[in-house]
C-alpha cells in the first residue's frame, strides 16, 4: 500500500513539474511575443516626438538623439479646423456604432424568430448582398440623388448601419445563446417584442453586440474615402480626411520638382519635419482605438467566436 502510494505521488510531482514547466515556457514565448507586437507601437510615438535632425542622422530610434514637438506644432497649425474635424469624426463614430448595433441586432433577431413568415426571404436577401455588390458608381448615385446624402454628415455612416455578414453572425449567435422556450416563457408573461428585445435579447448577447460594436467603432474611425468621396465642405470633413489632406500638402511640399529647385525650397524640404509627422498622424488616428480597446475587452475573446461551430 505504501509502495502504491509513493508511485502514485512520484507520478504526481513529475506531472506537476511538466505542467510548471510548461507554464513557463508557454509565459516567455507569450512574453517575447507581446514585446514583438508592442515595440512598433512604441515607436511610432517615440518618433513622433523625435527632431527632424535626429531621424536624419540616425533614423527611426527607441533613444533619439534629441527630441521636439515639430510634428505636433505642424498638425495643430489650424488647430480650429482640427477640433472641427475631430468632432465630426467622434460624432460619426459614436453615433454610428450605436444605431449599428441597435439596427443590426434587431433584424438579427427578425430572422432568428422561427415564427416570422418572411425569416427565409429576408435571410436570402441579406446574404445575396454579400455575394453581389453594385459597385461604387451605383452607390455614390443612390447616396446622392435618391437619398440627398452628398456632402452631408449623415452619409458617413448611415448606409452602412446594417451588414449582411454582422446580421448573420449576430443571428447566429441568438440561435446558440437564446433558447425558444425562453421568449415563449416572456411571451405568456406579457411581455411584447420590445421588452423581449431590451430586456432578455439584449443582454443575453452582449458579448456578440460588443464585438460587432468594436468592429464597427474601428472601423468607422479609420475610414477616409467616404469622406473623401462625399464630403466637400471643410467644416464638416472627418479628421481621417483633414489628416489625408494634411499629409498630401507635405509629400507635394518636399517631393515638388519645381518647389524644390530653388535654395529656399530645398531648405524647407531638409527642415520640414516629414517623418516626424507621419508618426504623429498615426498616434492620433490609433489612440483614440488604443482607449476604447478596454471597454470591449471582457466581450471580446467570448464575442470573436460567435460563428464558430458547437462540437
Amino acid at each position: 500500500m505504501d509502495r502504491n502510494s509513493d508511485e502514485f505521488g512520484a507520478k504526481v510531482a513529475r506531472v506537476g513539474q511538466k505542467v510548471f514547466l510548461h507554464d513557463i515556457i508557454l509565459n516567455v514565448v507569450m512574453i517575447v511575443l507581446s514585446l514583438i507586437f508592442l515595440a512598433p507601437v512604441v515607436l511610432v510615438y517615440i518618433v513622433s516626438f523625435s527632431s527632424t535632425e535626429s531621424i536624419q542622422k540616425i533614423g527611426y530610434s527607441f533613444i533619439p538623439q534629441s527630441w521636439s514637438l515639430d510634428g505636433y506644432k505642424y498638425l495643430f497649425g489650424s488647430s480650429q479646423q482640427l477640433i472641427n474635424s475631430l468632432g465630426v469624426s467622434l460624432f460619426v463614430t459614436l453615433a454610428g456604432t450605436v444605431l449599428t448595433v441597435v439596427v443590426t441586432g434587431m433584424i438579427a433577431y427578425v430572422i432568428y424568430r422561427k415564427d416570422f413568415k418572411y425569416r427565409k426571404q429576408l435571410t436570402f436577401y441579406l446574404f445575396f448582398t454579400m455575394l453581389f455588390s453594385g459597385g461604387m458608381v451605383p452607390s455614390y448615385i443612390v447616396n446622392t440623388n435618391l437619398l440627398h446624402l452628398g456632402d452631408n454628415i449623415l452619409v458617413l455612416f448611415l448606409p452602412t448601419l446594417c451588414g449582411a455578414w454582422n446580421a448573420i453572425i449576430l443571428r447566429t449567435f441568438y440561435t446558440q445563446s437564446i433558447p425558444d422556450s425562453l421568449v415563449e416563457a416572456a411571451k405568456i408573461d406579457g411581455a411584447d417584442e420590445w421588452v423581449i428585445f431590451f430586456k432578455i435579447v439584449i443582454p443575453i448577447a452582449k458579448p456578440a453586440l460588443a464585438t460587432i460594436g468594436l468592429f464597427s467603432l474601428v472601423g468607422l474611425w479609420n475610414d477616409w474615402f467616404t469622406g473623401l468621396l462625399y464630403i466637400n465642405t471643410a467644416a464638416k470633413e472627418p479628421l481621417q480626411v483633414l489628416l489625408q489632406k494634411m499629409q498630401s500638402n507635405l509629400d507635394f511640399l518636399t517631393t515638388n520638382s519645381t518647389f524644390s529647385s530653388s535654395a529656399d525650397g530645398i531648405r524647407m524640404a531638409l527642415n520640414m519635419p516629414t517623418d516626424s509627422v507621419r508618426m504623429a498622424l498615426t498616434v492620433l488616428i490609433m489612440t483614440p482605438i488604443l482607449f476604447a480597446y478596454p471597454f470591449f475587452q471582457k466581450y471580446f475573446v467570448r464575442g470573436i467566436t460567435i460563428g464558430s461551430v458547437k462540437g
